[in-house]
C-alpha cells in the first residue's frame, strides 16, 4: 500500500504523539505529501533526529512539548496551531500505550489508571480542542485502534476498554462533523511493527503486526480527496 500520488497541496495536519514509535513513519509520509506540520508530543528528545533528514522549511513545520492529559494545555495547543498556519485540516490521534497480560481480579489499579488517561483521556482533550477548527474547513480525525476494542480478551481487558472508549467518542465526533462536510475514522491493527523493531530484530517475521508505513499511508489515505465519503468507520489492517 503506497499512496505516492496523494498530495496535501499544503493542508495543516496535526499529529499527536508524534515522536513515538509511529510518528515519524507518518510525519515522512506526509511530509512527502507536501502537508504543513502541527507535532506535539510530552518528550521532544527525539524531533531533532526525525526532522533533520527531512529538512523541512521553518515556516512548515510547528512543533510543541503539549501534555494531552492537561485539557488547559491541548487547548493553549491549538490555538497556537490555528495562529501560526491559519486552519487545521487533519488530527492524526497516535497516542497510545499497552499494559496488561493478565487476569482481570489482579489487575494493578494504577495500570488501569494509566491506561486510562494515555487511550482516553488524551482522546477525549483533543477531541474537544479541535473540534471546531475541524468543523470550518472539513476536517479529518483518525485515531489508532486495536482489535482488542471489538474482541477483547482476558489479558487485555483494561487496554481493550480504554480503546473502545476512544473508538466511541471518534465515532461520536464522526456524527458531529458530518453536517459540516468533516469525518472522524478509525485504523484498527493487532500492532504495530515499527521501523526500530524490525532493525532490532531483522530475523523475526512480526507476521501479525502492521508496519508503520503502511499505517502512515492508510492515514494519507483518509486525508485525501478520495476517502472524503469515508465516515465513522473502520479500516482494518490486520
Amino acid at each position: 500500500m503506497r499512496y505516492t500520488h496523494i498530495k496535501m497541496d499544503d493542508k495543516v495536519v496535526v499529529i499527536t504523539g508524534a515522536f513515538g514509535g509511529l510518528g515519524p513513519s507518518v510525519i515522512a509520509a506526509f511530509a512527502q505529501a507536501q502537508a504543513r506540520l502541527a507535532l506535539a508530543d510530552r518528550n521532544l528528545e527525539r524531533a531533532d533526529s526525525v526532522l533533520r533528514p527531512l529538512a523541512l522549511e521553518p515556516k512548515r513545520v510547528l512543533v510543541r512539548a503539549v501534555d494531552l492529559l492537561d485539557e488547559r494545555e491541548a487547548r493553549q495547543w491549538a490555538e497556537a496551531v490555528l495562529a501560526h498556519f491559519g486552519r487545521v485540516d487533519a488530527v492524526l490521534h497516535l497516542v497510545g500505550g499497552w499494559r496488561g497480560g493478565g487476569a482481570i481480579e489482579d489487575f494493578p489499579a494504577e495500570d488501569w489508571q494509566w491506561l486510562n488517561d494515555a487511550l482516553v483521556q488524551t482522546t477525549w482533550h483533543v477531541i474537544r480542542a479541535f473540534a471546531p477548527a475541524l468543523k470550518a474547513h472539513r476536517g479529518r480525525f483518525v485515531m489508532i485502534s486495536s482489535t482488542q476494542a471489538q474482541r477483547p480478551s482476558y489479558g487485555n481487558a483494561a487496554y481493550a476498554a480504554g480503546k473502545a472508549a476512544a473508538e466511541a467518542l471518534t465515532l461520536a465526533l464522526a456524527d458531529e462533523l458530518a453536517p459540516y462536510g468533516g469525518s472522524a475514522n478509525i485504523i484498527v491493527v493487532k500492532g504495530i511493527l515499527t521501523p526500530s523493531m524490525r532493525a532490532e530484530r531483522p530475523e523475526e517475521l512480526f507476521a501479525e503486526l502492521t508496519p508503520a508505513e503502511d499505517i502512515a499511508q492508510a492515514l494519507l489515505f483518509l486525508c485525501s480527496d478520495a476517502a472524503r465519503k469515508m465516515n465513522g468507520q473502520r479500516l482494518y489492517l490486520c
